[in-house]
């Protein structure tokens, strides 16, 4: 058995040089999916207060902001949009002229190489705020799917690269999948947010797209955060339903079930460093109580190292700069 005085593992971390040669895990640009939050109006860069360093931004300012996470080496982004109006049904969420619809095609026209992601779910489209219709103060899991299907072809139709199911509803990537299939559109994979909990870091989210629940919680159907195998189960469900790429949101203090999910399946898999995590690294931050960027850097790094293929987060653009592209 080899070890101490033989063995001395600190002579691999002696230079800078060599901590690089073996590291195990790698974190890079070209793992970033970055988060956007689109809304009417021109020349508006609005300041997400609970969220420094991110913006609702008007489509007239698109262009230039996509065009410079394109040169940052990002190679995708997600959409979220902020309508003009709110009602029971979610009617701008389908809408040809919708925000998303509108921020899919500019975006597509003047930077084609980026790719598209766009959200697919109701809450900041509705005036109750929940991820599907409302009948007799429930979510109406069957009902939502049509609705959810006709968000889904109406980015589709606007030239989205990837759809991305979030509302939660079982069946729901089925129901696109179908729909996108017999539409002509069976090149465009479906990442679905297949284990997304009930959690409590979304606040900060909630203030950027305006979608608080005006009534109840989600926790009817998004998943208790103590439940580990269920995860697995719902990723399975949505494999089997035609998902290409799975999720587990959020990721810090999920990465036990990164982990696991990554494990049991091949498909690729994505987590969502979501907008608590990245506001309490801003707030510390701010108060001089961390180092931001290197403890944004660690949070990443081991939300790779815990199986992620490709990490959703607000932190990608002040990152992007310090790591290298593949």
């Amino acid at each position: 058995m080899m070890r101490y005085p033989n063995v001395r593992l600190r002579r691999l971390r002696r230079l800078k040089g060599l901590q690089t040669l073996v590291r195990e895990t790698n974190l890079s640009v070209s793992d970033f999916i970055y988060p956007m939050f689109i809304t009417y109006g021109r020349n508006k860069r609005d300041n997400i207060e609970p969220m420094p360093g991110m913006y609702r931004l008007s489509l007239d300012l698109l262009v230039e902001e996509t065009e410079s996470i394109s040169k940052l080496g990002i190679p995708a982004v997600l959409l979220f949009g902020i309508p003009s109006s709110k009602d029971s049904m979610g009617t701008e969420a389908y809408s040809e002229k919708g925000i998303i619809q509108e921020a899919v095609k500019l975006i597509k026209k003047t930077n084609p190489d980026l790719i598209v992601i766009t959200d697919v779910c109701l809450c900041e489209y509705t005036n109750h705020g929940h991820c599907g219709l409302v009948e007799n103060e429930q979510v109406d899991n069957d009902r939502s799917l049509d609705l959810l299907d006709k968000v889904a072809l109406s980015h589709a139709h606007a030239g989205a690269d990837i759809i991305a199911p979030s509302s939660m509803m079982d069946g729901q990537v089925y129901a696109i999948r179908k729909s996108l299939d017999s539409n002509g559109f069976n090149q465009i994979p479906i990442m679905a947010y297949s284990a997304k909990y009930a959690s409590s870091f979304y606040g900060p989210f909630r203030v950027a797209a305006d979608s608080s629940p005006q009534l109840g919680d989600r926790k009817g159907y998004q998943m208790d955060p103590p439940n580990v195998t269920e995860a697995l189960r719902e990723i399975r469900a949505d494999i089997e339903e035609g998902a290409d790429i799975v999720m587990v949101k959020p990721a810090m203090a999920y990465m036990d079930v990164i982990a696991k999910a990554k494990m049991e399946f091949e498909l690729p898999l994505a987590a969502y460093n979501v907008s608590g995590e990245y506001a309490m690294v801003k707030a510390a931050s701010e108060n001089e109580w961390i180092n931001g960027e290197k403890v944004a850097m660690e949070i990443l790094t081991g939300i790779k190292r815990s199986g992620a293929d490709m990490v959703i987060s607000y932190h990608a653009k002040e990152l992007a700069a310090l790591l290298p592209q593949n």
